[in-house]
């Protein structure tokens, strides 16, 4: 029968309302942590990640500062007065790295690169390593003569990345387990140099006022007159140049997804596992009553009666016919409803028949009832005539 809607309602109404749970609550979450990392290191945002704060102090120096968001923008703007800081080096590729390196060793300028990580490091700074344990997070002495970070004094670089360098003339500062958060390296030229900055709190609006971050972020954008701040854009045109792009769609998804994609499908094959032990093997149940073959005859005729399916029934009567003639006459069963080969052995075994064993065997089918009642008669008599030759 087909189910009414109610009945579907029923059924379904728990898968509904899972997801329509699911989807309120996947809503709400986003629309709450639709403002976190918004804006993060932007000298336009105000918020807690965001660094409108040093921009705004910067501009009450003379230093003005001005956003970028491609590798072509951010060569151009090269130059000996202007800072360049990066502050996402690590999601710029290999030969956007590798650019701007070039555009800026020796352009006198000074490059500031916030928290980049190993690869990053070794392509914009060669000579520099990242050291793979993290830096305490917690305020940290300068320990160098840096002239900057000795006059900011104690600053937040601790948290991020630590760093190591083979390179002579760096200044190693803000160390944290022996390894320096914030190196300075000279231009190989003499002129310019480059600014290694382990973590981008010193940076943020919610920390500027702690300790001498807002001290050591001034001093170090403000060597020169004119800031350019690179923020890496994933719709940058030359991103699609590198080779680390040629990625498939697996390649993009993280690996904590994959990792639980396994976790489900291994828990779904267990949960599969344990729902067909859980059944068992088949066991034979006595009915709770006898019922007799007559029975099931007659209600199986009333029903083919009911439909007029004459058809149906006469095709019951000729196989059953068939197969119980079969044997008697040296066919296989499989056989017996082949005319091939079934009617020449019943030639064989009975080479004179009362009626035409084709058109009874295999004839069309009856069109009225009283046709059918003869058929059934006949059948019956030629099943006698095979078994009493």
């Amino acid at each position: 029968m087909t189910p009414t809607a109610r009945q579907i309602w029923t059924r379904t109404r728990g898968i509904a309302l899972a997801l329509t749970f699911l989807l309120i609550a996947g809503t709400a979450i986003a629309v709450v942590r639709s403002g976190d990392q918004h804006g993060t290191l932007d000298p336009r945002s105000a918020d807690e990640r965001g660094s409108r704060a040093v921009a705004e102090l910067l501009a009450d120096r003379g230093v003005d500062t001005r956003v970028v968001t491609t590798t072509a923008e951010a060569r151009a703007a090269v130059g000996p007065d202007t800072t360049i800081l990066v502050a996402a080096p690590d999601r710029l590729t290999a030969r956007q790295q590798s650019r701007l390196q070039d555009a800026t060793v020796d352009s006198g300028g000074r490059t500031v690169l916030v928290a980049p990580g190993a690869a990053a490091v070794e392509t914009l700074t060669p000579g520099v390593t990242a050291d793979p344990e993290p830096a305490a997070d917690k305020p940290l002495a300068p320990g160098c003569a840096l002239p900057e970070a000795r006059r900011a004094g104690p600053a937040n670089t601790g948290g991020g990345h630590r760093y190591g360098t083979t390179l002579t003339g760096a200044d190693s500062c803000y160390p944290s387990h022996g390894s320096p958060t914030l190196l300075r390296l000279p231009s190989p030229t003499g002129e310019g140099d480059t600014i290694v900055l382990g973590a981008p709190d010193v940076l943020l609006n919610d920390r500027l006022d702690e300790q001498g971050n807002a001290s050591l972020a001034l001093q170090l954008l403000g060597s020169r007159p004119h800031v350019t701040w690179y923020l890496p854009s994933p719709s940058d045109d030359s991103a699609a140049d590198g080779a680390q792009n040629d990625r498939s769609f697996v390649d993009l998804i993280p690996k904590g997804w994959l990792w639980g994609t396994l976790q489900l499908f291994i828990a779904a094959a267990l949960a599969a596992l344990w729902r067909a032990r859980r059944l068992g093997p088949l066991v034979q149940e006595r009915l709770p009553v006898a019922i007799r073959a007559s029975e099931t005859v007659e209600g199986r005729a009333r029903l083919y009666r009911k439909a007029n399916a004459r058809d149906r029934a006469a095709t019951a009567l000729r196989i059953s016919t068939r197969t119980r003639l079969a044997p008697l006459i040296g066919v296989p069963v499989s056989q017996a409803h082949s005319p091939e080969t079934f009617l020449p052995a019943l030639a064989r075994q009975l080479p004179t028949p009362a009626r035409d064993p084709h058109a009874l065997l295999f004839g069309p089918p009856p069109a009225t009832d009283a046709a059918l009642i003869a058929l059934a008669d006949h059948l019956d008599a030629l099943e006698s005539e095979v078994r009493n030759p």
